[in-house]
């Protein structure tokens, strides 16, 4: 508002009017601050990023629509159109980047100071309006049959885009032919997708808070509920009770096979057979007595004495 200055309507009593104008009076620009540096052919203006950038001082991004306090200056001309080079200064850091403009492929161009971020595509591949090159405009003008071949496609391309321009309108005469009503109805659906974005958050909260995680969690699908349902939940075991688990399994496994388990002592043992053994069934033979001897055994030559003394030392027992 500070360029209004000189075109209000007060006056002061020591006007001069062979003085020139307010301004000149009062020996200021009608731009104040803004013309600071007009003498070296920059103007200080508001400049707009035409498209998303990576700063080159700090390395963030900087979005489409962020609007800058620019040092604007004439740099060339294209034709009969002036090329005009902005400089300003990142509001993250100390960096300053320059853009210009590109008369010829309407477009900005960046000098130094940060990147483009590439989001470009074929606008011939969405149906957008192309406008024509100098070698086109050059060639439609020259060439009489190409200028014919050209109208002939623009004429089928508009014709195929008809139907879908009618429906667009169609659609477009009946959701916004009442805007009071089409903006109730939208406000109705935006406040119902309110509540049960709320009621889905707080569940969510809850689940977190139960598993103790700090995530982001997708919402569930129909698949995700099947594959719940078809899987049983297993008790979980730490790592102590499991190696627990293993050495008392490790006490409690029979040493030899068909053995059974008994315990004493409060401690858990093994029965080497699940019957009781007989001398007979162990293979140990019994020395009988002299007079348990019969006339037959009598004459059968004696064995040595060392099969002897291992039969007699279980001679003293029948059974275990």
């Amino acid at each position: 508002m500070g360029e209004r200055k000189g075109q209000n309507k007060y006056y002061p009593p020591d006007y001069d009017p062979r003085a020139g104008g307010l301004n000149k009076f009062l020996g200021t620009h009608a731009l104040r601050e803004r013309a600071r540096k007009l003498d070296q052919g920059i103007l200080i203006i508001r400049f707009e990023m035409p498209y998303n950038i990576w700063c080159d001082g700090c390395k963030n991004h900087i979005g489409m629509g962020v609007r800058y306090n620019a040092e604007k200056k004439k740099v060339g001309m294209y034709y009969t159109t002036p090329v005009y080079q902005f400089r300003m200064k990142c509001h993250l850091c100390d960096n300053h980047f320059e853009i210009k403009t590109d008369p010829g492929n309407l477009d900005y161009v960046i000098i130094s100071g940060a990147r483009r971020q590439e989001n470009r595509w074929d606008p011939t591949q969405n149906g957008q309006v192309v406008p024509d090159d100098k070698e086109m405009q050059k060639r439609l003008f020259d060439d009489a049959m190409f200028k014919l071949e050209h109208t002939a496609k623009d004429l089928a391309a508009s014709e195929a885009a008809k139907p879908v321009l009618g429906r667009l309108f169609e659609r477009n005469e009946d959701v916004w032919r009442d805007p009071y009503e089409a903006n109730s109805r939208l406000r109705a659906e935006f406040r119902a997708k309110k509540k049960d974005l709320k009621a889905t958050e707080e569940i969510d909260k809850t689940l977190l808070a139960k598993s103790s995680l700090e995530i982001d969690l997708v919402p569930e699908t129909e698949d995700d509920k099947h594959m719940a349902s078809l899987m049983s939940l297993q008790t979980v075991k730490s790592s102590e009770e499991e190696a627990a688990e293993r050495r008392q399994n490790a006490i409690n496994r029979p040493s030899l096979p068909g053995s059974n388990i008994i315990s004493f002592g409060g401690i858990r043992a093994e029965k080497l057979l699940s019957k009781k053994l007989n001398v007979s069934d162990l293979g140990i033979r019994k020395r009988p007595s002299a007079t348990e001897t019969s006339p037959e055994e009598s004459k059968k030559p004696k064995e040595d004495s060392k099969s002897l003394s291992l039969v007699g030392d279980y001679s003293s027992s029948d059974t275990d």
